[in-house]
């Protein structure tokens, strides 16, 4: 007699080997949902006040001084609990908490950026044209020139006049205040411009911000609408034509950040990457408890054209801090950076179904699913990037997991689609473990990028879980 076949318990076998793809809301109580709106309310405060890295270093720095942080002495040692921060030349910033162990067994290190896709102005913008005053502008990272025009822009940044004075500049945020913007062409007349590509139908050199449209009252004379805007600058920041040329000017989108959506789950603004990933890296900071292992944010500049100079990861700036803490507890460095880890918080691409055909569904990260992981971004064959070990990607799950912090895993986008990097193989390659985690965005780089009020959150609790573990 045939010996009878045993019955397999399909939904038992599947919730034992395979992955959950339930959507992440439905894994949240409505306490843990209230939460993670609560954490946004402050977040959507700071984003409105960093539109620029310098921006988003004071407001670090003043949260910071808040919670006990003082700057950093190099010639000092501390002892555990002190909380210190290194200023680097106001567009960078390193914030540190001294754990019980100190540095001897490496530090723990989550690192941002705090620049973001913009207008910068050329060493000599004013220009006059068909008495139209215009400022002449450089592209400042990856940007889909056509989405800034039409747009309201705000004017930001530092100006050094002659005599030295230092010049803060902060227009078109306020009510009242006037705002700017770069034009576009009609419909009507645009057929010869929307014949060409996306890349083609707005030039970089096009990007020309009107500035004023009145000129000087005077009968006769040359660039009398330029002359009238320049009198007006002077009037308000006491620079003269010349005083641009030591200027850090930029302009961004005027939008105020703002909830999206119906039931208001999503967060949209301009400068979320990476300042949503930067934020959570600064609370987690500001609130890890009695931390076993030094920790460390670091939100730096420059990431967006890769990284180089002197307040980008691609310098020396962290490994020259992190080197003062362990010489004042007379270690090694290198034996120090050997045994660090850290979480490169950055963002990554949401998946968006009205453009699926640009992404591997099966190996992207969806909003409201949590901090979604990155082994490995670059492009194609995994170039310019680093990638996390097996052991650490492992370590840093079962670290979410035990502390309840909804995670997901995925990629840029298809393999031969681009692709994209972040500071992670800088960090890496001071011998350093390193893993990308940070907030899934959709229309990243836009000039009103969305994210999710979970994910924010998620990456909140997960930085704080890895600053407190004890491995």
């Amino acid at each position: 007699m045939a010996k009878k076949k045993e019955q397999v318990d399909v939904e038992q076998l599947r919730e034992e080997l395979l992955i959950c793809r339930k959507n992440g809301y439905q894994k949240l109580s409505d306490d843990r949902v209230k939460k993670a709106d609560a954490f946004c309310e402050d977040y959507k405060v700071f984003l409105d006040h960093s539109k620029t890295e310098r921006e988003a270093v004071k407001s670090a720095i003043l949260r910071a001084e808040k919670e006990g942080f003082v700057a950093f002495d190099p010639k000092k040692t501390y002892k555990a609990g002190d909380k210190v921060y290194y200023n680097n030349r106001g567009k960078a910033l390193i914030l540190a908490v001294i754990g019980k162990n100190g540095c001897k067994d490496g530090v723990r290190i989550a690192a941002a950026h705090i620049d973001s896709p913009r207008l910068d102005l050329k060493p000599h913008p004013l220009y006059e044209k068909d008495e139209l005053a215009l400022f002449k502008s450089h592209y400042y990272g990856g940007i889909k020139k056509y989405q800034w025009t039409a747009i309201p822009l705000s004017m930001h940044g530092l100006a050094v006049l002659k005599d030295g004075t230092h010049v803060e500049i902060r227009l078109g945020e306020e009510p009242g205040e006037p705002q700017f913007c770069v034009t576009d062409l009609l419909p009507h007349l645009g057929t010869e411009q929307m014949s060409k590509t996306l890349n083609k139908a707005i030039e970089g050199e096009n990007l020309n911000i009107l500035a004023g449209s009145r000129p000087v009252r005077a009968d006769e004379g040359d660039n009398l609408f330029k002359l009238n805007t320049m009198r007006l600058i002077h009037e308000k920041y006491g620079m003269t034509e010349e005083d641009f040329v030591s200027a850090d000017i930029e302009f961004v989108p005027a939008f105020k950040a703002s909830d999206v959506g119906f039931d208001r789950s999503m967060v949209g603004g301009y400068g979320q990457d990476d300042r949503v990933c930067a934020y959570p890296s600064l609370m987690a900071v500001l609130n890890a408890k009695n931390p076993q292992h030094t920790i460390i944010t670091v939100l730096a500049d420059r990431e967006e054209i890769g990284s180089d100079g002197n307040t980008g990861l691609n310098s020396e700036f962290m490994r020259y801090f992190i080197a003062d803490l362990a010489q004042a507890e007379g270690l090694e460095p290198r034996h120090v950076l050997s045994k660090s880890k850290c979480l490169s918080a950055d963002v990554t691409a949401a998946y968006d179904p009205t453009y699926a055909s640009a992404y591997e569904k099966t190996n992207s990260t969806f909003l409201n699913n949590g901090i979604g992981m990155s082994k490995y971004t670059g492009s194609r064959g995994k170039s310019g990037t680093s990638e996390a070990s097996a052991e650490f990607v492992a370590e840093i799950r079962s670290l979410f997991e035990e502390n309840d912090v909804l995670w997901q895993i995925g990629e840029l986008g298809k393999v031969d689609g681009g692709g994209g990097g972040t500071v992670a193989m800088f960090i890496a390659n001071l011998n350093v473990d390193v893993l990308d985690v940070g907030v899934p965005v959709l229309s990243m780089h836009s000039p009103f990028e969305i994210v999710s009020k979970t994910d924010i959150y998620m990456t909140y609790k997960g930085i704080k879980a890895f600053f407190e573990s004890k491995v």
